[in-house]
């Protein structure tokens, strides 16, 4: 019986999961499988590979064929090499220790690769978040902004009216009044010291007025008295006689 390695397909639609399997050639690639040696995951960076090393070592050794995505797999992960080593050992080349001590370098450069690339990806991955948040940084920047202008636009379309309104009012009475009390406070200090004195003038000559009639009067109504006085004694002869 034919046997061969190859891909059986699983997982959901566009996340494809393949199992590596080993079964009859004749048999349908979903169909009944002799054994499972392994799983490949090509969604991930790198590939996720889980391996049967000896079992896929031992197939490939008794005549399996494997398919060219499984090939490529297989030495990937350094199976066709072992394969290879072993042969010439087989042959005499070299030792079995030599043999392994070969196959030890090449992993050893296999997974310093490997490592290499991952953190390759791990920089790229960070770099990618850097620049995504960096992005998102200015994207809400601009909306800030954006509204920021928005409301200030909101509030100049509603304050002007009641701004010009009270401005003229706050304003305008201050003015006039340091300019008008200055005026209206010394006008009545010069009137009111002016008014006393007229006042006072009118007072002292009204009593020096009244002096005058006083001295006055007497004389009048002296002179009629020595005027009686010699009517008096002629009227006394004439009613002697």
């Amino acid at each position: 019986m034919a046997t061969k390695l190859r891909l059986q397909r699983r997982g959901r639609k566009n996340y494809p999961f393949y199992q590596i399997i080993v079964a009859d050639s004749r048999a349908p690639r979903d169909g009944k499988c002799i054994e499972r040696i392994g799983s490949y995951n090509p969604n991930t960076h790198p590939a996720t590979i889980t391996l049967d090393f000896e079992r896929a070592l031992y197939w490939l050794q008794t005549g399996a064929q494997p398919t060219d995505t499984v090939r490529n797999i297989l030495s990937n992960e350094g199976v066709l090499l072992k394969k290879h080593l072993l042969g010439g050992v087989a042959k005499g080349a070299f030792d079995e220790a030599e043999a392994e001590k070969r196959f030890e370098a090449w992993k050893a450069e296999k997974l310093s690769e490997i490592r290499s690339i991952k953190s390759q990806d791990e920089e790229k991955q960070r770099a990618e978040e850097k620049a995504r948040l960096a992005a998102e940084a200015e994207v809400n920047k601009a909306k800030s902004e954006a509204l920021a202008k928005k409301r200030a636009e909101e509030e100049a379309a509603n304050a002007p009216e009641p701004v010009a309104e009270e401005a003229p009012e706050v304003e305008a009475p201050e003015v006039e009044e340091v300019a008008e009390t200055p005026a209206k406070e010394e006008a009545p200090a010069v009137e009111e010291k002016a008014e006393p004195a007229a006042e006072e003038a009118s007072v002292e000559e009204e009593p020096a007025a009244v002096e005058e009639k006083a001295e006055e009067a007497p004389a009048i109504e002296e002179k009629p008295a020595e005027e009686e006085k010699p009517v008096s004694e002629e009227t006394k002869d004439e009613s002697a006689e």
